[in-house]
């Protein structure tokens, strides 16, 4: 695998040249290229299909820069499975880039797999940016268990900035412990016959706790989304929020399904959900100032996912 060549399309060549980021590439199953900084443990071990990642962040570290991370592959078929235990103890903040990348995808899969533990008072940043290729031949599927420690902070945002989605199975479920805070966001946009579906999940076990789960995501053509969020309340003051919004247009379809759960009388939890096709008014007052309908609908779409 050219490390460049891969590299070029998650545009991250600053960071593999600056000595003091962190950085780590994975092609198909193979580590290109690497580097850690002080504090930061990585242990990549090269599979049949995959990495398996043991990661540590030590105790009072704090990692100034962002870290990326590279997964993916160019070739047009292929399974690429990443196993990831990561451990941010106490303390200690990170925030991760992660950058996944599939620009030739026809029939490939992609699967996360990953245990994720911030301790107390740690701060753990982790964004997700995909590329796909036009053809939508991707599947990926992330799924990652998470736990906060008291007073952890955890945030995470998934996106795809290129290309068609294929399918994607997102399955995140955190669990919050006293005055921890947690922020879980996805906006995806699918079309043709892509495949959507997100489960969220928080469970507000701690006092004081807090977390908001983000939907946003639209669909055209022939494609579908399948959105389950779940917030779970069950200690006194903790407090959380679920989000879904969604634009069908053309003969998608949708559906959303926001779950909350409270067993505690001093715990709140409050939920939205919308489904729909492109507001009216918006679209008129647009068209009013010279755009098509065509023009008017992604602009309202870019404008929900940004």
């Amino acid at each position: 695998m050219d490390n460049l060549e891969l590299t070029k399309f998650a545009n991250i060549h600053a960071a593999i040249d600056d000595p003091d980021t962190a950085h780590l590439v994975i092609g198909l199953n193979k580590i290109v290229s690497s580097r850690t900084v002080d504090g930061l443990e990585v242990d990549a071990q090269e599979t049949p299909d995959g990495v398996k990642l043991k990661i540590i962040v030590a105790e009072g570290t704090v990692i100034a820069k962002p870290v990326h991370m590279c997964f993916g592959l160019l070739q047009e078929a292929g399974i690429q499975e990443i196993e990831m235990d990561m451990v941010i103890r106490a303390g200690a903040k990170i925030n991760v880039i992660a950058h996944c990348v599939f620009p030739n995808a026809v029939d490939v899969r992609h699967v996360m797999d990953a245990k994720i533990s911030v301790g107390p008072h740690a701060n753990y940043t982790y964004l997700e940016r995909h590329i796909h290729s036009d053809e939508g031949g991707i599947t990926v599927v992330p799924k990652a268990r998470i736990e906060l420690a008291e007073g952890a902070r955890f945030k995470t945002d998934f996106e795809l900035l290129q290309g068609r989605v294929g399918v994607i199975d997102i399955d995140y479920e955190t669990t919050c412990g006293p005055d921890s805070v947690m922020e879980m966001t996805s906006k995806i946009r699918g079309r043709g016959d892509d495949l959507i579906k997100i489960r969220e999940t928080g469970h507000l076990i701690g006092e004081r706790s807090r977390g908001v789960l983000t939907s946003r995501v639209a669909v055209k053509d022939n494609a579908r989304a399948e959105v389950y969020n779940k917030l779970t309340a069950t200690a006194a003051y903790a407090r959380g929020h679920v989000d879904c919004k969604e634009i069908i247009q053309g003969n998608a379809s949708a559906n959303a399904v926001p779950i909350v759960e409270v067993s505690h009388p001093k715990a709140h939890i409050t939920h939205e959900a919308a489904l729909g096709s492109v507001d009216t008014k918006q679209l008129e007052t647009l068209m009013s100032r010279g755009l098509n309908e065509d023009e008017a609908s992604d602009l309202i779409v870019s404008g929900l996912l940004s």
